[in-house]
């Protein structure tokens, strides 16, 4: 927890009284008798009776439970002064738990490394910064939410193996129309740990997958939806065009009682009125908002207005670009959107290529491990090769629910699978059986029945307006459910001064 530099025994002696001024202010008694034994063990102090009890004495008599370092005026004689400033700048770091999220901490650097980036995001973004505690405290509370999540992950078995990352990390350097080594020397050169980086990117997909399931479980959409959505857009102009909005929330916590609720309801009329009297969106988001997109000024991505739900529609669709809407109360909480600008949604001709294929999958749980999974696979794929039919093996063996239909999968538009599983598929001739292929899922064997292009223009706008109103459905149970695992948790946040 305490990183040390060498020293000589006045400066260390010193230090220790800095970390007892620390410990009346931050209750870290324990930590300080490690640094004693510490003390003993590399020959500073030989009895913990004599020099730690005068530092002991001394700090009872400054009353350090109720001052701060910062505000004791010692009588010092110049020499002693000089000393301090000695021992004070040999010290490169102090770091303390600065919350406790069920059974892990957050520390102070932990903290103030993820300002950092966040302060940097702000000001890339031409952001005006707010005060940098209302920073600290959205930082510190997304810190909290995310440890919750990654905690939750870990208790259903939810990971994220090499090679699936490797991929991830290889998509995000294509994105940025970089070769890998290019990609890895931009991240050096911007002073980012590459080792970092890649656990920063493994715990946002997990993250990702865990909201996924989460939410995919409690949201369904039905044919009836999808047929009311597309006759709204086809007899109403609105339903034709898309939205880029700018949003603030204000989230009320579960079993909330009414003087709680009034306080966050003055929170977001204090919100609005700095909003009226002409202060930056993107700073009012980043310093109130509870919302994920807080620290990216709230700005949401480009979306139809129908996928914004009824209410909200309502007020969106009479408003011009750069108004506000008056605050709007959900089961989340608090709502404030901005209006930035509004486009025709175009009707276009998609003719893909799809494949019709079917697989055999065994998965990697708790049961069965990997290379129990692997191995099983390579017994099926011997007994086909072998001339066992690929159908009744799927049927007996495949562990999801294409099993009853002998692994059919239907016909298969790009993008649709993971990208693993499209590669190997891609590959494959028409009749052509693959070799085991690994995804998070488990391992596969695919075969490829047949090919065709397609005019999907009327299915895919069927898909686009079942994604609408999933994503609809979805943020308002992605928000209830994150509120759910937030209180369920357990968190001591000890909050800082300055």
């Amino acid at each position: 927890m305490y990183e040390f530099v060498y020293m000589n025994k006045k400066n260390f002696l010193g230090v220790i009284l800095l970390l007892y001024i620390l410990a009346a202010k931050l209750s870290v008694a324990q930590e300080l008798e490690s640094i004693q034994e510490r003390a003993q063990e590399l020959g500073f102090i030989q009895e913990p009776t004599q020099e730690l009890e005068s530092i002991q004495e001394l700090a009872q008599e400054l009353e350090l439970e109720q001052e701060s370092p910062q505000e004791l005026e010692l009588e010092q004689e110049p020499a002693q002064e000089a000393e301090s400033a000695q021992f004070v700048s040999s010290i490169t770091s102090v770091d303390y738990i600065i919350a406790v999220v069920n059974e892990e901490v957050i520390t102070r650097r932990e903290l103030d490394r993820a300002v950092d980036v966040a302060t940097s995001q702000l000001q890339q973004q031409g952001i005006q910064l707010p005060d940098i505690q209302a920073i600290k405290s959205q930082v510190m509370e997304s810190l909290i939410v995310k440890r919750i999540q990654l905690q939750r992950a870990d208790e259903i078995g939810l990971t994220v193996n090499d090679s699936e990352l490797d991929e991830t990390i290889q998509r995000i350097a294509d994105e940025n129309n970089l070769s890998l080594q290019a990609f890895y020397a931009a991240l050096e050169e911007d002073g980012v740990n590459f080792n970092k980086f890649r656990n920063d990117v493994r715990d946002e997909v997990i993250m990702v997958r865990l909201r996924e399931r989460e939410v995919n479980s409690r949201v369904n959409v039905t044919d009836g939806e999808i047929d009311n959505f597309l006759r709204t857009q086809q007899t109403s102009a609105i339903g034709n065009e898309e939205y880029l909005i700018a949003h603030i929330l204000v989230r009320v916590p579960e079993h909330i009682d009414e003087l709680q609720m009034e306080e966050r309801r003055q929170r977001a009329e204090l919100v609005l009125a700095k909003l009226e009297e002409g202060t930056e969106f993107a700073q009012i988001a980043a310093e109130y908002s509870d919302s994920d997109d807080a620290m990216r000024g709230g700005v949401m991505d480009w979306r139809p207005v129908a996928q914004m739900g009824p209410r909200f529609a309502d007020l969106l669709t009479a408003m011009q670009p750069g108004e506000l809407t008056p605050i709007i109360q959900s089961p989340v909480g608090f709502h404030i959107l901005k209006l930035l600008d509004l486009r025709a949604q175009e009707k276009a001709v998609v003719i893909i290529d799809q494949t019709h294929a079917r697989h055999i999958l065994i998965k990697v749980n708790e049961l069965t491990s990997e290379s129990d999974a692997l191995q099983s696979i390579r017994q099926l794929k011997e007994q086909i090769d072998s001339g066992a039919n690929f159908e009744e093996l799927a049927k007996l063996h495949s562990e999801d629910n294409s099993a009853s239909s002998g692994g059919d999968l239907g016909w298969i538009s790009p993008g649709v699978t993971v990208p693993a599983f499209e590669e190997a598929m891609n590959a494959l001739l028409p009749g052509q059986i693959s070799e085991p292929i690994q995804t998070q899922f488990g391992w596969h064997l695919i075969q490829v029945i047949e090919r065709r292009s397609e005019d999907v223009s009327d299915e895919q706008q069927r898909q686009d307006a079942r994604e609408a109103i999933h994503a609809r459905k979805a943020d308002v149970v992605l928000e209830e459910w994150l509120q759910q695992l937030r209180d369920q948790a357990y968190v001591e946040n000890r909050v800082e001064d300055g």
